[in-house]
């Protein structure tokens, strides 16, 4: 049985088609879901339709084993192909409220947000969570140039009642100061995907966030 969500969102892994140490995506998720990490979103913006669609299944597969939450990076049809719990958007994706329409009320709907305005909308187009997009600066986010700060995180958490998750940079060093900023759980890439022990750095983001 899959936790609450709010609970699933205090640790989020978001995977890179790169970052794995050569281990490949599934087999770091793998690692990643038995050390206790409940909910996986599949990212790659360059591979193609069928390449994603392989490897969203196969990753469906594994959070179902586990009873973990696992979504689709913006593409809404890869997401429904493989069943997967939903979809996270950017500012640049379809609108929350027109994929809801699309993906069903029981459709797990995230969307990345920078301002309150994007916050306040977010929540009125019935998404379940936000992602405070860039809170420092990261390799893996390079189209964004100028991080969001603890500040503004902290006024993001303050302009929407849905659960929000920190992303960008995100790091055992950090993890305690985006919570105390009001979110509610980190979405973490390289500090986990990329980290000699995966099933380590979980279990050590995972012992801060219980504190």
């Amino acid at each position: 049985m899959k936790p609450d969500l709010r609970t699933a969102l205090k640790l989020y892994l978001v995977t890179d088609p790169v970052l794995h140490r050569g281990r490949g995506v599934a087999a770091t998720c793998e690692e990643t879901l038995k050390a206790g990490v409940r909910f996986v979103q599949l990212r790659d913006k360059k591979a193609s339709t069928r390449s994603l669609y392989d490897s969203a299944l196969a990753l469906r597969n594994l959070c179902n084993t586990y009873s973990s939450y696992f979504v689709v990076n913006d593409r809404i049809d890869v997401a429904m192909a493989v069943k997967a719990d939903g979809v996270h958007l950017g500012q640049s994706d379809m609108p929350a409220d027109a994929a809801r329409s699309i993906m069903g009320s029981e459709a797990i709907i995230g969307v990345s947000v920078r301002t309150i305005e994007e916050a306040e909308k977010a929540l009125t187009d019935g998404a379940d969570y936000i992602a405070a997009n860039l809170v420092f600066s990261t390799e893996t986010k390079k189209d964004i140039k100028e991080p969001l700060g603890l500040e503004m995180v902290s006024i993001l958490s303050r302009a929407s009642s849905l659960p929000m998750i920190a992303i960008g940079g995100i790091n055992p060093e950090n993890t305690a100061l985006v919570m105390d900023a009001g979110c509610t759980g980190v979405a973490v890439v390289t500090a986990i995907m990329n980290a000699d022990l995966p099933a380590l750095q979980v279990e050590k983001f995972l012992k801060i966030l219980s504190q």
